[in-house]
């Protein structure tokens, strides 16, 4: 076993509260944790749907190596031209063929060379390709170069999310989910040696309701309207996971949740 290395994912930049959050604190976040790599969920940065060129280029110049995204990828037309440019901001791979983008990348840091694939769930999400069989031949191109993969799934069912945890165990290094803004308690290592979480949590404002404004989201369950969100702007806090692999086997070692507030 070579030196171990870490990878930190952080989960969901949400509005401008968020996105203040990572881009004040993300060096010390990263120097604390030790991390050669740092992968950043952003589908939420721009007013809470979607990113821009330049949101996105603050983030990755503040110290994200990664941008990882979902769904809303798509609210900003604008941007799309630039998913066909930069190479380390990704949509879920498994949209159909000809979209923008792409939805892999390898990147060397630190002497690691990490695949990282970002892949959208289908359950109460709008449809796309099948997560479990194109994931399973991403991964198998992925490891032709290197044997540290993670997976950003983005996805808002957690049996869907543990089940493609299960079917990919042993042959990716991580697979934590992102979408539901929420940090869940069920951080392990599966048998095969593939880390786990649900949901690695939002970076957004506290005193929310997942990143939005709380009177909407109570006057929408009250009234049953089609009210849109709107994000709060208070104190955020960044979470995620910060995971520990053998570079050597590509196995995980430990994964443990993380949770930084911001002093803004």
């Amino acid at each position: 076993m070579g030196a171990v290395k870490t990878v930190l994912a952080l989960g969901d930049v949400i509005g401008q509260s968020g996105f203040r959050a990572v881009v004040t604190s993300l060096t010390g976040i990263r120097k604390k944790h030790g991390a050669d790599a740092v992968i950043l969920n952003v589908e939420n940065t721009a007013d809470g749907f979607g990113i821009t060129e330049e949101l996105a280029g603050k983030l990755l110049a503040a110290g994200a190596d990664v941008l990882t995204t979902g769904n809303h990828i798509w609210r900003k037309k604008e941007v799309r031209e630039y998913l066909d440019r930069q190479e380390f901001i990704l949509r879920p791979a498994n949209y159909p063929g000809g979209v923008p983008g792409h939805g892999s990348c390898v990147l060397e840091r630190r002497g690691l060379t990490l695949g990282v694939l970002n892949l959208q769930g289908r359950r109460r999400m709008p449809q796309t390709d099948c997560p479990f069989k194109l994931g399973r031949e991403f991964v198998r191109r992925l490891r032709e170069r290197t044997h540290c993969i993670v997976i950003d799934f983005h996805a808002e069912a957690t049996e869907e999310k543990e089940a493609l945890a299960m079917y990919l165990d042993g042959e990716v290094s991580a697979i934590f989910g992102t979408h539901t803004h929420i940090q869940t308690a069920d951080e392990r290592i599966l048998p095969k040696g593939t880390a786990y979480i649900t949901d690695i949590g939002a970076s957004g404002p506290i005193d929310s309701v997942i990143g939005f404004q709380p009177d909407i989201s109570i006057q929408r369950s009250l009234t049953q309207l089609p009210l849109r969100n709107e994000v709060s702007d208070n104190r955020a806090a960044v979470h995620g996971v910060r995971i520990e692999i053998d570079p050597a086997s590509g196995r995980a070692l430990s994964i443990v949740r993380i949770r930084e507030e911001s002093l803004i």
